[in-house]
């Protein structure tokens, strides 16, 4: 029987080939497929319209650029067991794998006790019992009990998750200042005990990477408008659970209903029951509720949801400092009179919190640049970057609330 050898033209990288049965059989498990169905970047095509790309698509990149940086070290001499390689392409395969609807956004949402990466590991051990075992040591490796910079690849402040995701958003956006070298990267790759090293000649390559990834934040992730319909997406199934859980539930497709109906803890995830529903779940169910819930009986849901469908966004203030609890208060009161509801209901509607930017974290997880045999950390090796400002969390302040009379 011939062997299975699939090619995926990949728009970032161009052609990818993939001839493992066992990475054969994962991109072809209908867990993985369900990715296909949930954007990269979920709220960010309302500014950048381009921003259509999956989060199978980067999960397919991010195998690739994993399979680029094996291949380099084996170039230069380190050995690499084909069981470890096989597990690092799997793990990075599946690292996405528990990413709800929308990504990022619903994490906390409707899932309230579970990030997306303890619900990946859930999901891998399922995965891995329906092959009889065959993703021990990518489940392994995944969690970081392998050798080093395997783990690292994975996981780390230069990971091939971010290579890829930067490189990818960059080129669905438009946003140029994002473009990163990443095969200049994963070529200057090298070990030095085990550990992921940089070669010396890459460091302009890696201080273009660390630029790219601060402008990204501000220009693409925590774009204001993003945080804007960011925030009425979560208040929007804020409600819709709130009215499940009052008895009076919103229509839903059965799998988004329960979750909106239930509120568990992680081991909830445990059960076959949530795992059944969670694995149904993706960006279109969300989306044909939301335009019945614009026409639901309940006045805030149906503002809500009307106002996010046909991007009548709110406005939003940034801020260094926090935003003062009276203003808050008085922006609630001024939506309770418009609207003729009270202030609890009133709380929907005007929305304040933070975010927070780290382009690179100082004293661990270092990115390591070797020269004449010496370590010496990015932040101590770069003398164009001030690496000590990179380090610094950048954190802004934001208010969400209606424009006047978009009632």
């Amino acid at each position: 029987m011939a062997k299975r050898h699939k090619i995926i033209n990949d728009p970032v990288y161009g052609f990818i080939s993939l001839d493992d049965d066992l990475l054969l059989a994962l991109v072809d498990h209908p867990w993985l497929q369900r990715l296909r169905r949930i954007r990269q970047l979920g709220m960010t095509n309302l500014v950048y319209p381009g921003a259509q790309h999956t989060r199978f698509q980067h999960s397919v990149g991010a195998m690739h650029l994993m399979q680029t940086a094996i291949d380099t070290l084996r170039s230069k001499g380190h050995d690499i067991a084909p069981s470890e390689a096989q597990a690092a392409l799997a793990a990075i395969l599946l690292h996405d794998i528990g990413h709800g609807p929308f990504s990022h956004v619903l994490e906390h949402t409707l899932v309230p006790n579970a990030d997306h990466e303890q619900i990946s590991q859930i999901l891998m051990r399922r995965i891995d019992k329906q092959f009889g075992g065959a993703l021990a040591e990518a489940i392994a490796t995944y969690q970081g009990h392998c050798r080093p910079f395997l783990h690292q690849l994975i996981s780390s402040q230069l990971d091939v998750d971010r290579l890829d995701y930067l490189k990818r958003d960059s080129f669905f956006t438009g946003v140029a200042e994002g473009t990163i070298g990443s095969d200049r990267i994963i070529k200057m790759l090298n070990l030095a005990n085990e550990n992921l090293v940089v070669e010396a000649k890459g460091i302009y390559s890696i201080e273009k990477f660390l630029i790219a990834r601060r402008l990204m934040y501000w220009q693409v992730y925590l774009h204001k408008t993003v945080i804007v319909a960011e925030k009425m997406l979560t208040q929007i199934l804020r409600r819709a659970r709130h009215l499940a859980l009052d008895g009076k539930p919103p229509f839903a497709a059965p799998h988004l209903a329960y979750f909106l109906a239930n509120d568990f803890h992680n081991e909830g995830f445990e059960s076959d029951q949530t795992i059944s529903n969670f694995v149904r779940l993706d960006d279109s169910d969300i989306a044909s509720a939301l335009k019945v819930w614009a026409d639901s009986p309940d006045r805030i849901l149906a503002t809500l949801a009307t106002a996010f469908i046909n991007r009548r966004l709110f406005r939003i203030e940034l801020s260094r400092q926090p935003f003062d609890e009276e203003l808050i208060g008085e922006r609630r009161r001024a939506v309770a009179q418009q609207m003729n509801i009270d202030e609890a209901e009133a709380d929907y509607f005007v929305v304040g919190g933070r975010v927070t930017s780290n382009t690179y974290t100082l004293g661990t997880d270092r990115i390591n640049i070797i020269a004449g045999g010496q370590l010496r950390d990015i932040s101590e090796a770069s003398d164009m970057l001030n690496l000590q400002l990179l380090g610094t969390k950048d954190q802004r302040h934001f208010l969400v609330s209606p424009k006047p009379m978009n009632y």
